[in-house]
């Protein structure tokens, strides 16, 4: 159960299910950040999009790699050094963001202010805020085979499309979710170069990814990933617990150096994988506690974006 101590940026909600207004309340949490630098040239000079990917402007080559675009090969470069190289392009429209909701049935628990699926969504919905800021579309989905993503819009309006959405995701586990490598796979035919792609996962999900996801999608995009995470997951007493659902109880002892070790294989263990793993292949990552305000990732928004051919 939730603990009734809120931090400042709580809003209406009582912790245990997101509520639109507490989302819609959440644009302040955005307002009050300076947007990030557009452009590689700082306050003077022309001020390019922040979107890096195929477009008329062009911004720098590098060694060809198997899978880039033959057609965009620098043949003087190329022809200079030996060594294959393409042309990288500054893109000059839209950028998307996409949100990418975990639904796994681990999300829906919390002890100590707010469930990890209410501050999911209150992160994704941070993501919306800081998306319409920036002048980007806005799109969402999550792992199901059943229901479409929600489509790509700009302004409020798509942000409010969105929160809708994670309002519904987050107000209890859907009965067909189907992981989130689905969700991934989704989010592949949907982004394009250069895209902005925010994942609201539970360090087990991650967990159960193979490695090589993260890579090609980093390459080609600006990926962030939150960990939503509950300080008795991260955190516990050396006490005995009593867990109870609606068909039985379980007792963990955990002053047992055993059940403590189980535990922190459990939950600890796919939190420190991930935070030690996903910035080698290109990912910015934070953990995201219950308790923590929802936009203390906020930070990870506008650090450079990987070049794409």
């Amino acid at each position: 159960m939730a603990d009734e101590t809120h931090p400042r940026d709580e809003g209406p909600g009582n912790g245990v299910v997101p509520t639109l207004p507490e989302l819609v309340a959440l644009r302040q949490a955005v307002a009050g950040r300076r947007p990030a630098m557009r452009g590689r040239f700082g306050v003077s000079g022309h001020a390019l999009s922040p979107l890096r990917g195929r477009g008329m402007e062009y911004a720098e080559s590098r060694e060809y790699v198997a899978g880039d675009d033959a057609r965009h090969i620098d043949w003087r470069l190329t022809a200079r050094t030996g060594r294959a190289h393409t042309k990288l392009f500054q893109a000059e429209r839209e950028r998307l963001s996409l949100i990418v909701a975990d639904t796994a049935p681990t999300l829906y628990f919390g002890t100590r202010v707010r469930f990890k699926s209410v501050q999911a969504a209150r992160a994704g919905a941070v993501a919306a805020w800081a998306a319409v800021r920036d002048g980007d579309r806005i799109a969402a989905l999550r792992g199901s085979r059943r229901e479409a993503p929600i489509a790509p819009a700009a302004g409020p309006r798509g942000a409010l499309r969105v929160l809708d959405a994670l309002t519904r995701w987050y107000a209890h586990a859907p009965d067909d979710d189907a992981g989130l490598g689905v969700a991934l796979d989704h989010a592949q035919r949907l982004l394009r170069p250069g895209s902005r792609l925010v994942v609201l996962a539970d360090p087990q999900s991650v967990a159960a990814l193979p490695a090589q996801r993260w890579p090609a999608l980093a390459h080609h995009h600006e990926v962030i990933v939150l960990l939503l995470t509950d300080p008795l997951e991260t955190a516990p007493p050396k006490a005995s617990l009593p867990f109870e659902d609606e068909s039985h109880r379980v007792d963990v002892d955990l002053s047992v150096a055993a059940q403590r070790q189980a535990w922190r294989n459990e939950f600890v263990r796919p939190l420190d994988a991930a935070l030690a793993q996903l910035p080698a292949r290109g990912v910015r990552v934070q953990a995201l506690s219950t308790e923590a305000e929802s936009g203390a990732w906020l930070p990870l928004l506008g650090r450079n974006p990987p070049l794409v051919a």
